[in-house]
């Protein structure tokens, strides 16, 4: 992996430092030379984005330099030629330069310099983009801003969302950060495996990848035992030596599987016990009134789920359109828990919620966001007991057309609990004694309903990845059983385009009554991950138009191409590596992905903080009733998406990370053994083998792949000797041989068994062209590989 040049964020080429102590946002080092009126160069356009991070939209560009007409045009082009040569990229609605931090950030407070002021590092940061930058926190006064208000003020180990400027002085982080609010206190301890040592004390092994180890004296064990998974704080950092620790607390046991998730949930400060004043807020909850409710317990709603679900929060009915205006046409209505009559703007619930962000989902338990006595009992759609929901009635036309729908806040009793393969079954023609009946008057007008919705789906031509999702199951015990690709069901995509139109009637809504939102938003490819896949399928003989105005249907006509085809898998990937990825904001610019204009997450409210604010919005616009969004709520929107975006990605990651740890565990017994496998990545370090059989994926180190001299070919997405011309490319099949398995860390390493094999001609005139400068990788004989995935 390389390491990101500091200078990558100073168009300038000069390092900038920290903010002056007087409490304002101090001027560049070089002030620029702006002309008013007159269309500004590239460098002074870049030089610009990178000192004013918050004024990078087009609009503020344009206003900044005093732009109008023709220079207007002439200033979009210019930007646009930025990003398709990869100086800039999207982030929401600014520009920002590869590599820098978006204007509003959740930094982890790390540690503090030498003047003692505090350094933090971004919560996420993506593994391709090097080190993680470091941003000087600037606290401020208690009084606040201009001594108006209370400031809040953060301290080591702490999860901040704050303001990011770039820095000025030369000597310090590129970055100076504002705190807007802590996110959570004191993150700043570690988890490890405590081994005793002899004569008392021990070792901390850390569960990090990138962890180092740590001396526990013999006063500072906390009562940890050989084996236990504990939480430690650095006692002490010397000069020379190991770090010294101090135990604060003893998870468990590392022997047992299910520790293994928990390694996770500490790892990246995931909430997972609620606070005594959450769990009596629960308690003390009572069932919903009828208040603002229209009665629809006669409605024979249904809800359709995995098998082992225990939160049941959306049902779903469809009937034939009866109006003469829609021959056809179909009705479908989705109704969904009404989380928002239980969790209140800013109380226990509310706020405990926000810090989680959603529910987390790992093979042995769920880290809920609501508590049990909400999400499992009186929010769960349960079979023939009233909920309280909000319901959307949606009417299509013949052609799959959305032509109306309107909302209801409603009680509803539902009317069947089924599992996918149940109601599949049941259409397939193999119904049970609960599905029997509801076969012609319910399901079957569901499945009609869905056809008639397909039909628009497939003129709107969302993006067709064919990704198989692999499940883990586990043993009794908790050890791996095996690992499965669940079909994918008509009962899952009708299910899944239902929830979608919903959504889009949710924000369609909103924006009709000029509400604030926050909406789910999915930015189209940049134009540097554009030309990336264009140099990729080039090889393949698969031609990418050129152009700004990428739209979800012409990616599809690329993996229609690659269809049926040895290289389907590896087009699937690139493809899906080139995109952008989905998250939350209050400013709207449609979802590529789904290729839709206008979209809400409002389908999964107990599981999704996102969910429970449309609810909000709702309730308040259409004048349902108590539990509506606040004011204070609507400033926020902003902040609350970027915190809870992050704990989206906290949350992957996690569910990642125990997937690989779960797997790593189940084949530590097996190294030496031959597995057949999958190249699914390449760098100038190695190559990523997967295991299709396994779900998991391992590194295999190019100082182990033979004796040639490799180069690295990022356009073939290639491994190729130079002097024999064999390598190995994404998607090659190969047979590697397990070398290590490291449980904790989650990291398999192999060695290559399978030959290279003859590059294309393309791959051969690209070592010809002498362009070994652009990653020739060289063996290096007694080099130790590096261990696990990089």
């Amino acid at each position: 992996m390389s390491r990101i040049p500091r200078d990558r964020t100073n168009p300038a080429g000069k390092r900038p430092g920290k903010i002056g102590r007087a409490g304002k946002d101090a001027p560049a080092v070089e002030p620029l030379n702006i002309v008013h009126g007159a269309l500004p160069s590239r460098e002074v356009i870049l030089r610009f984005i990178a000192d004013h991070p918050q004024k990078a939209s087009k609009r503020e560009l344009a206003k900044a330099f005093g732009l109008k007409g023709d220079n207007r045009v002439e200033l979009k082009h210019m930007l646009q030629e930025l990003e398709q040569e990869g100086m800039l990229q999207k982030n929401r609605k600014s520009l920002i330069r590869p590599g820098a931090l978006p204007p509003v950030t959740v930094l982890d407070i790390t540690t503090r310099d030498k003047d003692g002021d505090l350094i933090g590092r971004p919560a996420e940061w993506p593994e391709d983009q090097g080190v993680a930058p470091a941003v000087a926190i600037r606290q401020q006064s208690p009084a606040g801003r201009q001594g108006k208000g209370k400031a809040p003020v953060a301290g080591l180990g702490d999860r901040i969302l704050a303001k990011i400027f770039p820095a000025v002085d030369r000597g310090g982080p590129a970055y100076t950060a504002r705190i807007i609010k802590v996110i959570d206190r004191r993150r700043g301890a570690s988890m490890g495996v405590f081994r005793t040592a002899p004569g008392g004390g021990g070792r901390l092994l850390p569960i990090e990848r990138r962890g180092e180890e740590m001396v526990i004296d013999p006063d500072f064990t906390g009562g940890a035992t050989d084996g236990d998974l504990v939480e430690v704080e650095i006692a002490r950092l010397g000069r020379f030596g190991l770090p010294r620790a101090k135990v604060l607390s003893v998870v468990g046991s590392v022997g047992s599987e299910k520790a293994i998730s928990m390694i996770a949930i500490h790892a990246h400060g995931i909430p997972h016990v609620f606070p005594p004043a959450v769990i009596a807020e629960a308690d003390a909850a009572k069932p919903a009134s009828m208040s603002h409710r229209e009665d629809w317990r006669d409605v024979p709603l249904i809800t359709i789920d995995p098998a082992d679900a225990k939160d049941h929060d959306d049902a779903v009915y469809a009937e034939l359109d009866p109006s003469p205006e829609n021959p056809g046409g179909v009705i479908v209505t989705v109704a969904i828990a009404d989380v928002s009559w239980y969790v209140r703007p800013n109380s226990p619930l509310d706020r405990e919620a926000l810090k989680r962000g959603n529910s987390v989902y790992f093979p042995d338990r769920v880290v809920p966001m609501l508590p049990e006595r909400i999400s499992n009992d009186l929010c769960s759609l349960k079979e023939g007991v009233d909920r309280p929901a909000l319901a959307v009635r949606m009417s299509f036309s013949g052609e799959g057309r959305k032509i109306g729908h309107t909302f209801h806040r409603i009680m509803m009793k539902s009317a069947a609990k089924l599992s996918y393969q149940q109601a599949q079954a049941a259409i397939d023609g193999k119904p049970d004694h609960q599905t029997g009946p509801m076969l012609e008057p319910i399901l079957k007008p569901l499945w009609h309903a869905y056809e008639v919705m397909k039909r628009g789906r497939d003129r709107r031509q969302p993006l067709e990845l064919d990704m198989p999702e692999r499940k883990i199951l586990l043993k009794p015990d908790g050890t791996v059983d095996r690992v499965v690709v669940p079909p994918r069901l008509d009962a899952h995509k009708l299910i899944e385009e239902m929830m979608i139109q919903a959504n889009v009637c949710a924000a369609e809504t909103l924006e009709k009554k000029r509400q604030p939102l926050i909406y789910r938003i999915h930015d189209g490819p940049t134009l540097a991950k554009q030309e990336i896949l264009r140099e990729f399928l080039a090889t393949l003989g698969i031609s990418l138009a050129k152009g700004g105005n990428m739209r979800a249907n012409n990616f599809n006509g690329i993996l229609a191409k690659a269809d049926g085809t040895p290289h389907q898998t590896m087009v699937n990937e690139m493809v899906l590596r080139s995109q952008s990825q989905a998250i939350y904001g209050p400013e709207n610019i449609g979802h590529f992905g789904l290729n839709l204009m206008k979209y809400a997450h409002f389908t999964s409210p107990i599981r999704r903080y996102a969910d429970l604010i449309v609810h909000r919005a709702l309730v308040g616009s259409l004048g349902f009733g108590e539990g509506g969004i606040t004011p204070d709520e609507e400033a926020a929107l902003d902040d609350i998406a970027a915190e809870i975006s992050t704990f989206e990605r906290r949350a992957m990651a996690a569910e990642r990370e125990t997937v690989d740890r779960l797997i790593a565990h189940h084949l530590s017994g097996r190294v030496g053994e031959e597995f057949a496998g999958r190249v699914s990545g390449v760098t100038k370090s190695g190559l990523f083998v997967a295991l299709p059989d396994y779900g998991a994926d391992g590194f295999v180190p190019i100082s182990t792949l033979g004796t040639d001299y490799f180069i690295y070919d990022e356009a073939h997405q290639a491994l190729s000797g130079e002097r024999t011309g064999l390598g190995y490319r994404l998607g090659d099949s190969v047979t590697v041989k397990l070398a290590e398995a490291i449980p904790l860390a989650g990291a398999l390493r192999f060695e290559m068994i399978s030959e290279g094999r003859e590059m294309p001609a393309a791959v051969r005139s690209f070592h010809k062209a002498g362009r070994r400068d652009r990653g020739q990788v060289r063996k290096k004989p007694g080099t130790r590989p590096p261990r696990g995935r990089h």
